[in-house]
């Protein structure tokens, strides 16, 4: 039957053989044992309308359904059959489905009239689409909640983010708690049109609830996960609270923090002078500072500032560029280049004072293959500036 209604490109309505049997017809097939169901007789006439919370009215023509079925021929009974005791026995109020379900709604509104069950308030909402507008599938990357928690994304901003996705409260507040959310809700304000899935701003989105949590929860958590992570051999202390409070700007997921310790703690120095702008910088007068750098090295006098902290590293780094008449830019982005291996970053100072304590306290796990300050300081003087000089600048091809 089914066959012959796709060929004729009609609805694959059942065409009710048994529906007008005899009972001898029937009391001869189950002789027989021949398998059976039972199916749901649908007036041939007539519509059934439904008033949805989100769609308004919706109605159906009877004659495109067919006599349905409602337990298969091993004993099952099917799902809308199921659902439909199931929610009325529960007594469920309202039902809030995707709107792919509103052919299921046709069939269990049947059954309530049947059975003279009170029938729920429907509301079908529209898909999460992907960029393109097609449905969201695992070809767009879609991924399951206990991947997205693995990811680094927190459950309340998980839930926020959902929430928006085709509603609105009627001003152009984003950011709401779970509780924020519960008091705010109505289903009259979402909306009928599908609702684009948009991972960038899933992303902004987790990083506002992020750094809405308490200071000393986060610090707890990204501690946790440097030490998973494999990069420290600790989880709190000090010198993860220094690295916390430099760094948390740049973290809108917990797992942002993996890599920007990782950039921290690194030294490619060789592979930023190779760069155009790196070249820029050694053009600067570089090995001159850099000579001058490594006298206050030898002398003691680099490290005993920084055994200080900040303040003391303030206090060389101003004398430093009197020595060398330099202030600024002019100064600054030499001393980033040779003591951090790089031309941007987080505040300057703090990171080398960082550095430096990561060297000296051993919390570093030495797979991770970062080096010291010192060990930094020692490679500076096997630098053959004048080959440095000689190597043309890299670029960075584009596609």
């Amino acid at each position: 039957m089914k066959e012959i209604a796709k060929e004729k490109q009609l609805p694959p309505v059942y065409a009710g053989k048994w529906a007008t049997a005899t009972d001898e017809e029937v009391q001869e097939e189950l002789a027989k044992g021949t398998p059976f169901t039972y199916r749901f007789r649908v007036p041939k006439e007539g519509s059934l309308k439904i008033n949805d919370l989100i769609r308004g009215e919706v109605s159906w023509n009877l004659d495109t359904l067919g006599d349905f079925v409602v337990m298969r021929s091993n004993g099952q009974p099917v799902y809308n059959f199921c659902v439909t005791v199931d929610d009325a026995t529960m007594a469920i109020t309202h039902v809030i489905r995707a709107e792919e379900h509103l052919p299921n709604t046709l069939r269990q509104a049947l059954i309530y009239k049947a059975l003279g069950f009170p029938m729920p308030s429907f509301a079908h909402v529209s898909l999460i689409l992907a960029p393109d507008r097609s449905k969201l599938s695992k070809r767009h990357g879609a991924t399951s909640v206990g991947q997205y928690r693995e990811m680094g994304y927190l459950p309340q901003a998980i839930v926020n983010y959902l929430a928006l996705l085709g509603w609105s409260d009627g001003t152009n507040d984003e950011f709401f708690t779970l509780e924020q959310m519960v008091e705010k809700f109505s289903i009259d304000r979402v909306n009928k049109s599908g609702a684009i899935f948009d991972s960038v701003k899933l992303r902004w989105m987790n990083g506002l609830h992020l750094k809405a949590l308490p200071t000393d929860e986060l610090l707890k958590s990204v501690g946790e996960q440097w030490r998973n992570a494999g990069i420290l051999n600790e989880s709190e202390g000090v010198f993860i609270e220094d690295a916390f409070k430099l760094l948390e700007g740049g973290m809108d997921l917990i797992t942002d923090a993996d890599k920007l310790l990782s950039d921290l703690l690194s030294y490619p120095f060789h592979a930023t002078l190779s760069s155009s702008e790196g070249r820029e910088i050694l053009e600067d007068g570089l090995p001159a500072v850099a000579e001058i750098l490594l006298a206050a090295y030898d002398s003691g006098e680099l490290l005993g500032a920084l055994e200080e902290g900040k303040s003391g590293w303030q206090k060389w780094v101003k004398a430093f560029g009197k020595s060398l008449k330099r202030k600024g830019k002019s100064l600054f982005m030499p001393l980033r280049v040779l003591l951090t291996g790089k031309l941007h970053g987080p505040d300057m100072g703090e990171s080398i004072v960082l550095i430096y304590r990561a060297g000296t306290s051993g919390i570093v796990i030495p797979q991770v293959g970062f080096m010291t300050l010192e060990q930094r300081l020692e490679s500076l003087k096997q630098v053959d500036w004048e080959a440095f000089s000689k190597v043309e600048p890299a670029t960075v091809a584009s596609h």
